[in-house]
């Protein structure tokens, strides 16, 4: 493929992504378990809640592995005229913003990202389906981008 940047191009995201997403979904199964091993366990019935417990360890395991597959899907890539940005596991996608066509540029940051030092930049076009964002990005590397992309739009879009 000539058209797309090489994969030495392509960007990643932080790797708190990973610990956040995995956490998120590791959380209420280690929840649950532990009800269901206790109310097991209550019910005189050890070995179901041992046998619980293993379908649990097993859940987590298997999410922690999606989550490694979809921290490594997540990447962009700046090119001359356009920003790539790609994602997805199961269903891929990748999105191409053109530098001419950005209004804005926005970054995000919540309580839990300002304690990881990262953000998310999000970027406004004139069409309203464009969903645009890169999460879990370095502050420092997510105010580089938000520069340098205001910078890239105002020159392309002065082209048109």
């Amino acid at each position: 493929m000539t058209d797309g940047p090489e994969q030495d191009q392509w960007r990643g995201l932080h790797p708190s992504a990973r610990t956040v997403w995995g956490l998120a979904g590791v959380a209420p199964i280690a929840l649950f378990g532990l009800g269901a091993g206790i109310a097991l366990w209550l019910l005189a019935a050890p070995a179901w809640a041992a046998g619980a417990m293993v379908v649990v360890g097993a859940l987590a395991t298997l999410w922690w592995v999606l989550i490694g597959r979809r921290w490594r899907a997540w990447g962009y890539a700046e090119r001359e005229k356009d920003l790539l940005i790609r994602r997805g596991v199961l269903v891929r996608r990748l999105t191409i913003v053109p530098y001419g066509r950005m209004q804005f540029v926005d970054v995000k940051q919540g309580p839990l990202a300002r304690a990881l030092g990262v953000s998310t930049l999000q970027l406004h076009t004139a069409a309203a389906a464009t969903d645009a964002r890169i999460p879990f990005l370095p502050d420092s590397e997510a105010t580089r981008l938000r520069d340098r992309l205001t910078v890239l739009g105002e020159a392309h879009a002065a082209g048109l």
